[in-house]
Order: structure tokens, then C-alpha cells, then sequence
């Protein structure tokens, strides 16, 4: 009867310890994004984004400018340091699947009437929708505005880098409409329900 309970015993401890010991899910390393981006990337604090429904290429490409120091960050830049490039695939599939939910908050009205007509002047060809989809391009439309406010600050201040097509973009709308015309889209991304 000792013997039959040790190996029972042994053989429990092989299929526990085997477990212990395996590859995390990929909801189990997206639970880490949790503190600031919230459960499954609906992030309820406004500085940092939502990351539910991200496309999988952008999530990786971004988290690739952290790792690498190319994109400013307070804590992103050593957090993405610390996962593999298959645990970041990973991630990123698991973000993609998620709903995109849309943050609640207030939004100047008027200005978000200007903004929609500046997105489809400057942005509507990668930011598809109305900001609410893109490939290579995150969901903006419903996106926290203070976020994307310090966002379009690296970006216009050169901290952040943009593609040859964005930095165009942006340095046009900064040249036609200064600092208004970047107000008025983050008031228009904001007003999306």
C-alpha cells in the first residue's frame, strides 16, 4: 500500500511539476498589462491606452520600438525587454481578439466637428473608419484623449518616431492648423461611441 501511495505520489509530482514548468498562456501574460491597461487591454486609467482590439502587427511593432528604446516610455521600454519575441506574438494575438471598448469621457463638441474634418484630410488613409481601424496603426477613434494628447506631443516634438507618410501628415496639419488642429482631432477621436 506504500508503495502504490509514493508512486501515485511521485507520478502527481511529475504531472505538477511538468506543469509548473510550461510555456504561460497567452491570456496568462497578457494578465501582467492588467495594472495599467486593465483586464484583457480596457484600460480605465486616461494616460494610458486601451490595447483591446489592437492588431496584433501594431502590438508587436510597438512593443519592439520599447524593447529596442525607440519609442519614449516611463516603464514600457523594461517591461517589453523582459518577454521573448514568441511571448510578445503571443500577447499581441490575445490583444487583437479582445473588443475594443470605447472610453467614456467628455469631449468638446465643436472642436470634435473640426477634428472630423481634418482626420479625412490627414489621417483617413491609414486610420481607416474614422480612426476605428488600421493594420499598422492603432484604434484611435474612442481612445483616451490624454493619452493621445502625450502621444501626439512625442510625436510632433520628435521623441517619437513617425513613418516618412505620418511625419508628412502631421507636419502639414501642424503647418495648416498649428496646435488647434491636433486639439480638434484628439476632441473628434474622443467623441467616438
Amino acid at each position: 500500500m506504500k508503495i502504490k501511495m509514493s508512486l501515485m505520489a511521485l507520478l502527481g509530482g511529475m504531472v505538477f511539476g511538468g506543469a509548473a514548468l510550461a510555456e504561460p498562456t497567452p491570456a496568462m501574460l497578457a494578465n501582467a498589462c492588467a495594472g495599467c491597461h486593465g483586464t484583457n487591454g480596457l484600460s480605465v486609467g486616461p494616460t494610458s491606452p486601451i490595447i483591446s482590439g489592437m492588431a496584433s502587427e501594431y502590438f508587436v511593432a510597438a512593443m519592439a520600438a520599447y524593447k529596442k528604446g525607440e519609442w519614449p516610455s516611463t516603464i514600457m521600454g523594461r517591461i517589453a525587454k523582459g518577454y521573448s519575441d514568441e511571448q510578445i506574438k503571443a500577447m499581441g494575438d490575445f490583444f487583437a481578439k479582445q473588443p475594443f471598448v470605447r472610453a467614456a469621457q467628455k469631449n468638446d463638441a465643436a472642436k470634435a466637428k473640426t477634428g472630423a474634418k481634418l482626420h479625412e484630410e490627414y489621417c483617413e488613409k491609414c486610420h481607416e473608419k474614422g480612426g476605428s481601424a488600421g493594420e499598422d496603426a492603432g484604434v484611435l477613434a474612442g481612445q483616451w484623449m490624454p493619452y493621445l494628447e502625450h502621444a501626439m506631443e512625442d510625436y510632433t516634438s520628435g521623441k517619437r518616431p513617425m513613418t516618412k507618410k505620418m511625419q508628412k501628415q502631421v507636419d502639414q496639419l501642424v503647418q495648416d492648423h498649428k496646435h488647434a488642429g491636433v486639439e480638434a482631432l484628439v476632441n473628434f477621436y474622443g467623441s467616438a461611441k
